[in-house]
């Protein structure tokens, strides 16, 4: 055997002429060369393309010198005993090497070869396109005047480019509070900033010290580096401060508060309606934040006393004198946006927005793992594989929760996690817990075994 393919530090003895080592983009390959035949002045290795060969670099062995050939692109390092290190190996560097000894005549002692594939490092457990969108969520969900509330971005995708807050429901320039680009660090405020927001890196929005004012709904835009991008809103509903209740100097605004904000499927929720005018001649519920024909749930008139609903909606609705909107049995699809439209005396429309989430009952997870047996300083990764979506997830190690070393990477999402290198203290057994709002299920244990060498 005249060559051992290293990577990570891990020797994988050669047992052939013709054998394959496999590693993840971003690693370094040693193809360590041992037992030179004793004639051996000179050596090259090459690379093989199509039906030709190119040549990575050459070594003489009496003069201690190597020399780049066309393929050297500054990864490459031959050392004196013929061995080649590539560093941060990329896909194009898969294929055949082949390492050729010349004697001093400079003719062929041996050929050995080698094929090297690379693996790109991928979170395949990423959301997939038929996943659930970035969802945002109000803490604490109805905010009292002159107090503070967080925006938590909850379900991001993954490989965020920018993330960008907006006033309203669209995106315009004139709108936007702020923006964050990832790749740079850098937070940069917008036209609607008022001075009391704070941008934090994972996308959430800190508002202090907040008025009727903001009051309404906010636009968080997501540009991906695909290029794809995303859009999510939230509803903030500010109560006024306990010192203005006695004497309010304007009415209340009409608001809706979700009961519950995430629903399990297959139950009720109730639309509460608060400060409902009192001289109005119509309401209706619409599923939407536009109205619409084909879009409205149930309208009631004043004038006429009478209700009219939908039929998708007549079977498990219930209206309430004060608004208020139940759905029943409510399944994903109910999820999402809802406007109630009011008709006042004086014919003027007045409009109030709300949104609520729908979540099912999690399934078990199940844990993959790149290879059950690793050697010392290689690396492993593991997958929580689950079919549920906006969800969040743990993971745990020898039934305790795992507590990340430097050495340990978790994907955007969490789903993914690599330990890179691997050691001794790494062996024993991995699961993950995957939760939403209404229920969380633990995975099966899988072992990792750490081998030294």
């Amino acid at each position: 055997s005249l060559l051992t393919s290293w990577h990570l530090s891990t020797a994988v003895h050669i047992t052939t002429d013709s054998v394959t080592t496999r590693v993840v983009e971003g690693e370094n390959v040693l193809f360590l060369v041992h037992d030179l035949p004793v004639k051996t002045k000179s050596l090259v290795w090459f690379k093989a393309l199509r039906n030709m060969t190119e040549e990575i670099a050459a070594y003489a062995l009496p003069y201690n010198l190597s020399r780049p050939g066309p393929l050297y692109s500054g990864r490459e390092t031959i050392y004196h005993n013929g061995s080649l290190m590539i560093e941060n190996v990329t896909l194009k560097d898969t294929g055949f090497y082949i390492l050729r000894t010349y004697n001093r005549r400079k003719k062929i002692i041996s050929t050995t070869t080698m094929y090297l594939q690379v693996n790109a490092f991928l979170w395949n457990c990423g959301r997939l396109a038929t996943s659930g969108q970035p969802t945002i969520e109000s803490v604490p969900s109805i905010v009292v005047e002159g107090e503070s509330v967080l925006l938590i971005v909850h379900n991001p995708p993954e490989n965020i480019k920018v993330f960008a807050w907006f006033k309203g429901m669209v995106v315009f320039k004139s709108q936007e509070v702020a923006r964050y680009t990832i790749e740079k660090k850098s937070t940069v405020w917008g036209p609607a900033h008022s001075g009391r927001e704070t941008l934090y890196k994972d996308g959430s929005l800190l508002l202090q010290g907040v008025t009727q004012k903001d009051a309404g709904f906010y636009t968080l835009a997501i540009l991906r580096t695909d290029m794809r991008s995303e859009e999510a809103h939230v509803q903030l509903q500010v109560n006024p401060s306990p010192s203005l209740c006695c004497n309010p100097p304007t009415p209340f605004p009409v608001m809706i508060q979700p009961l519950p904000q995430y629903a399990v499927e297959g139950n009720d929720v109730l639309l509460n309606v608060h400060n409902l005018p009192e001289d109005l001649q119509a309401f209706a519920w619409y599923k939407s934040m536009y109205r619409g024909h084909a879009l409205k749930i149930v309208e009631y008139s004043t004038i006429m006393y009478s209700l009219s609903w939908e039929p998708e909606y007549n079977p498990r609705g219930i209206v309430y004198e004060d608004g208020s909107l139940r759905l029943m049995n409510v399944t994903e699809e109910d999820a999402g946006m809802y406007a109630l439209v009011i008709l006042n005396k004086d014919f003027k429309i007045e409009e109030a927005y709300v949104k609520f989430h729908v979540n099912k009952y999690v399934t078990q997870p199940y844990v993959q793992i790149s290879d059950t047996t690793v050697a010392g300083q290689r690396s492993v990764i593991f997958t929580c594989i689950s079919p549920d979506t906006n969800i969040s997830i743990r993971w745990i190690f020898n039934k305790k929760s795992l507590q990340l070393k430097e050495r340990m990477t978790l994907s955007p999402t969490k789903c993914g996690l690599k330990i890179d290198p691997v050691k001794g203290e790494d062996a024993g057994e991995y699961q993950c817990e995957v939760s939403n709002r209404v229920s969380s299920k633990i995975s099966l244990p899988v072992s990792l075994a750490v081998r030294n060498e």
